[in-house]
Order: structure tokens, then sequence, then C-alpha cells
């Protein structure tokens, strides 16, 4: 019996049946170092998948020191595209001796035509494998792998609509009539904010708590208009995004139910009990923890439960992507109540409290150390400042967010100032363009509002985007730094592989996020994470839409890899290790990383192109 692991895609994707035929229709060879397996313009007759043994991919049409494109060891599987395309377009040579199984070509053919996911592993680009990737995390007998693949518009209730000049008395009873606890209102003409035309905008909401404190607390008139006490602020999903979206934003924005809209038109209202009744992770109970904690001991025992959420939803099959995002709210949201459990009024009020790196752009994969800043409103009179600062981040560590190695905290006075401070020290980074104002720059640029005036946040982001603005030498120094560290990657396109195993961070994930930063920084972007800056420079028209699929993509296989380390280090802004050993991988974790980093190389290469840097 042939002792071929099937356990891996895309043998994996065959059912048992299948399997068992590929077992019997498969040979074993030998081939001798520098034996030519598979040549150029050969008939693909066969696939080989690689018991033992190193196999070189080479480009012959190309100069003998570039022709080496691919790297293949134990496990790796080549000749699949060479069997369909009918011919092979390179050279396989043993570098080794090998021992290879061989899948006669038209068996392999005869899977293909029966087994369509087997077929289609063969067709996919890297955004069809990660999603492999996820899939071989998951367990059977889940509740979340319905509730992955659900979209709000399955979720969605109808909402009921009601006029802003409806009383709170009839009001109530459409509530008790219609066993609901909401009402949006639509504002009539004369009541519209000068924003309308945005989705939502149209629209408040009104709950049953809202109209019951305005009666009994406030002692209102029954026939007082909605108008007087709907909220205008409402959280607003598209219907075709997963409902697992949705949880992310009822935790980031702190409310119980989002707005449906599909083509700019409002069509359904989801609930939290709706997705509750989908989802039962211990996301949402964290969540909860989180929100009711009336103190610091409180907060802790809920922000402990954070990682074993996040492998939670690891282990379940979760995207990288999504779970990045929950983690990213869930920290945010504690960052947040700490903050209101620490500080007093009126100074908490009157600064604003910002996330930096990883956790300013939501995406950490465990917990960093912290990195935050302060922006106080002009005049601000705080005269404990320094005492309450240091008090806060000391808060932070014992909720399990470690003082930052290198001092980017707000108990360093650096990273303290009023806004017209944070003004002078832009311009100044931004006139001496040296390496460690580029480094304060690029850790700016990544800052998130999480607590006290939020907008103090956007006019720091103002001032960014105007002093840096149009500045072609300040962009190409900038832009440099994604030269500062060699791709993993031999000169022919394979994989290094150091007995001390490669950094993901600086070889494959620094790259991406400061690529894009550089190309958000020049077009003036404000978001601050790598996805959303990737979609403003697509929509901008200065990234094609592959390139920023396959760059997105590419992150979640890093960051995958970089979370099955099983540790994280402070902010890639800092330096630090996080390496995996390449030989410890599947041979389809060391096919998506071997792709990715491939990605990264050309990513680079159209950087030092746009920015005229010396690129290698």
């Amino acid at each position: 019996m042939v002792d071929l692991d099937m356990s891996e895609p895309p043998f994996s994707l065959l059912n048992d049946s299948a399997r068992e035929h590929l077992r019997a229709g498969l040979d074993l060879a030998y081939f001798a170092r520098d034996t030519i397996i598979l040549d150029a313009g050969q008939p693909g007759e066969f696939v080989f998948v690689i018991h033992k043994g190193e196999v070189a991919e080479l480009d012959i049409n190309e100069a003998p020191e570039r022709s080496r494109i691919g790297h293949y060891t134990d496990g790796d599987l080549f000749g699949a595209i060479s069997v369909l395309n009918g011919t092979s377009r390179y050279r396989f040579i043993a570098e080794q001796e090998s021992l290879c199984y061989l899948m006669p070509g038209q068996l392999f053919l005869s899977l293909c035509d029966s087994e369509p996911a087997f077929a289609e592993y063969f067709r996919n680009r890297i955004a069809e494998k990660t999603r492999l990737m996820s899939q071989r995390r998951s367990q059977e007998d889940v509740s979340l792998a319905d509730f992955m693949v659900a979209r709000v518009s399955e979720c969605q209730r109808e909402p009921l609509v009601v006029a802003s000049t409806t009383s709170i008395g009839e009001a109530v009873r459409i509530l008790r009539d219609r066993q609901a606890d909401s009402l949006l209102v639509e504002w009539q003409e004369g009541l519209v904010a000068e924003d309308s035309s945005r989705p939502g905008k149209g629209y408040g909401m009104v709950t049953r708590t809202d109209m019951l404190e305005s009666l009994v607390l406030e002692g209102a008139d029954p026939e007082l208009a909605l108008s007087a006490v709907a909220s205008r602020d409402l959280v607003g999903v598209e219907a075709q995004q997963y409902l697992f979206e949705a949880l992310i934003e009822m935790t980031r924005h702190k409310v119980a139910r989002v707005v449906v809209w599909s083509g700019g038109q409002l069509v359904g209202i989801v609930e939290l009990t709706d997705v509750l009744s989908f989802f039962s992770s211990r996301s949402y109970v964290v969540s909860l923890q989180v929100e009711q904690a009336s103190d610091l001991d409180d907060l802790r025992a809920a922000s402990q439960r954070v990682p074993e959420m996040l492998d939670s939803l690891m282990a379940q099959g979760v995207r990288m992507r999504f779970a990045m995002s929950m983690l990213a709210a869930l920290n945010g949201r504690i960052i947040h109540k700490a903050w209101g459990l620490t500080m007093a009024e009126p100074q908490r009020s009157a600064c604003c409290l910002l996330l930096l790196g990883s956790e300013g752009r939501g995406e950490q994969v465990s917990r960093t150390d912290q990195d935050n800043a302060l922006i106080l409103a002009d005049g601000c009179d705080w005269p404990n400042l320094a005492d309450d600062a240091t008090h806060f981040t000391n808060v932070l560590a014992e909720l399990g967010y470690p003082h930052c190695s290198g001092h980017i905290m707000i108990s360093n006075p650096q990273w303290v100032g009023t806004l017209t401070q944070w003004q002078k020290r832009v311009r100044s980074w931004v006139a001496e363009p040296g390496p460690d104002n580029l480094m304060r720059l690029s850790i700016l640029m990544d800052a998130c509002s999480v607590a006290g005036d939020l907008t103090l946040g956007d006019r720091l982001r103002d001032i960014l985007i105007t002093e840096t603005r149009g500045n072609e030498v300040l962009l190409s120094h900038f832009a440099r730094a994604v030269l500062q560290f060699s791709t993993p990657l031999t000169l022919f396109g394979s994989l290094k592989r150091p007995e001390h195993g490669i950094d993901l961070k600086k070889g494959g994930i620094f790259p991406i996020v400061h690529g894009v930063r550089s190309l958000a920084l020049e077009r003036g972007i404000r978001a601050t994470s790598t996805l959303e800056r990737l979609e403003a420079l697509v929509i901008d028209g200065r990234v094609e839409r592959r390139d920023a699929d396959d760059l997105g993509e590419a992150l979640q296989v890093f960051s995958e890899l970089r979370w099955r380390t099983g540790g994280s280090v402070p902010d890639i802004n800092e330096g630090g290790a996080n390496r995996i050993v390449v030989q410890s991988l599947s041979s389809l974790e060391r096919d998506l990383l071997r792709e990715a980093l491939h990605i990264v190389r050309e990513f680079k290469g159209r950087l030092s192109h746009r920015y005229h840097l010396e690129y290698a």
C-alpha cells in the first residue's frame, strides 16, 4: 500500500473512495541527482509528489543566473499544470537523490472531473488557498461553522419605520403591538441634517429604553414627538457582509443593533439577539463582561479571557482578518473602559487617547506591548498629568498590555502634547526626515482614537495630511524603509531555510504594512488599517484590484503563520523576532508562504520604481 499522506490539501479534498482509487494508481520512482524529471516542452504524463528529496524548477528561456524559479521538497507536488496544459513550460531537475510518487495524468484528470474541489485547488490563487488553510483549523461539530458563512441578509428583520412627528405614546403602542424593542424614525423635511445624502442620515432610532427613560425619569409628555428623543447616530452594515462583521461593529460601537443597507437603501435591522441565535462563541461573553465591568478588578477578569477567545475563534476556522478585527474591537473597548475608570473629569474628556502601531491598525494576532499617545485640547489644565499618565500605563500593564520597551506611551512626555504642540512636532519631523523622525511619522500614521474627545484625533489626522501632502522628497525617504529587510527568498525564488527560522514580520508583514502606509500617506488617505488603506487605494486608482487582493491575502498568510508561532513580540516599529521554521510547515503552508513572499518581492519592486529607491 502506498504511504502517501492525504491529510493535507489537495488530497484532503478528495472523498474516501477517490483517495483509495488514487492510492491504487500510484507508483514510486527514483531519480538520481541532476536527473531531468520533466523537461520544458515535454508532454505532461505524470503529477509528481516528492516522498524524499529536493527538486528545482527552471525557466530555460532565462539566463542561468535567473532561471531557477521554484524549489520543491518532501511533500510538495509538481507537474499538475503540465498535465492540465498538455506540456510543461518549465524544466524540473532533481537537486538531490529523490523518491517521487507518480500519479498518471489520466488518473489525475479523472479525479479533477469527478472532484470539483480537487480540480479547483490547482486553479486557485492565493485568496482561495488561504481559505483552505483556515478550514484546516476548524473542528467538527462547532456552531461557528454555519455562522461564518452566514450573511447579514439571512438574519435581518423587517424594519419598523415611523415618522419623526410620531408621539412617544403612539410609539409605545406600536412597540407593544408588534412585540418589538426599537423603531426607526424617518426625519421629515426640514429636520434632516445637511449630510442626509449619506446612508443612514435620513433616519434615527428610538428604543423601548429610550422612551421609558424619557417618560419616567425625565417626565416627558407622552405627546412629545420622537424627533426629540431619537438618536441619529446609527451604525450600519451592508446586507451582503458576513454576520460576524455585524457582531464586530456592535462590539466596536457598543450598540445592541445595527441597520442594514443594500444599494444605499434601508432594507432591515439586525439586533444582538438575532446574532446570538447564530452565534454562541465566547466572543460575546467577553464583550458583555467588558461592558458590565464596574471596576478595574471586573475589567481585569474580562481582559484575561481575550486570549482564550482568540484561540477559540482560530480553532473554529474563523478567517484571520475577522479574528484580528474582533480582537481589535475588544482591546479598544477594554482600553476605553480603563480610561473611564482611571481618569477623572473634566480632564479625561478634554483630550484624546490614541492607540498606535498594530493596535491602531487593528492587526494584532495576540496581545502586544501597549503603544499609545495623548492629544490635549489647547488650553487644557491638567496639573497631575505626569502622575496620572504613569498610573494609566501601569493599569494597562495589569490588564495584560505590557509596557512598551521603546517607551512609546503616554507616560513618556514625548508622546503627550496639545494639538498645537503635535503640529509643531509633525512639522519638525517632516523638515528633518532622519530615521528617528520617519519612524515617529510612521507610528503616528497608524494612530486610532479610542477615548476622550475623538475629534482631536481627526484634527491631528488633518495636520498629518496637510503637512506631508505633495512632499516627494519626504515620501521617498519614508518609503525607503520597505527595503530595510530582505525578502527570505533565494536568488532563484525558493524559500530560504535557515535553522533558526525566517522572520515573518521583517520579511513579510513589514514591507506590506509600510509599503501600503507609504502609498496612503502620498494620497492623503485617512484609514489606518492596511486592508482599508488598500481598498481606498483601489478606489483612488493607485493600486489594481488584483494586486490589492493579493497583498491582503499575503498579509493574512503571514499573520496566521505568525499566530501559529504561539507568541507575539513588540510592534514592527520596534524590531524583534517572530520566526517560523520552514521545515515545520505543511506542504500547503510552504506553498502559501512561498507565494506570499513572491507577492512581497514584486510589491517592493513596484514601490522602488514609484519612489526611485535603490532596489535589489
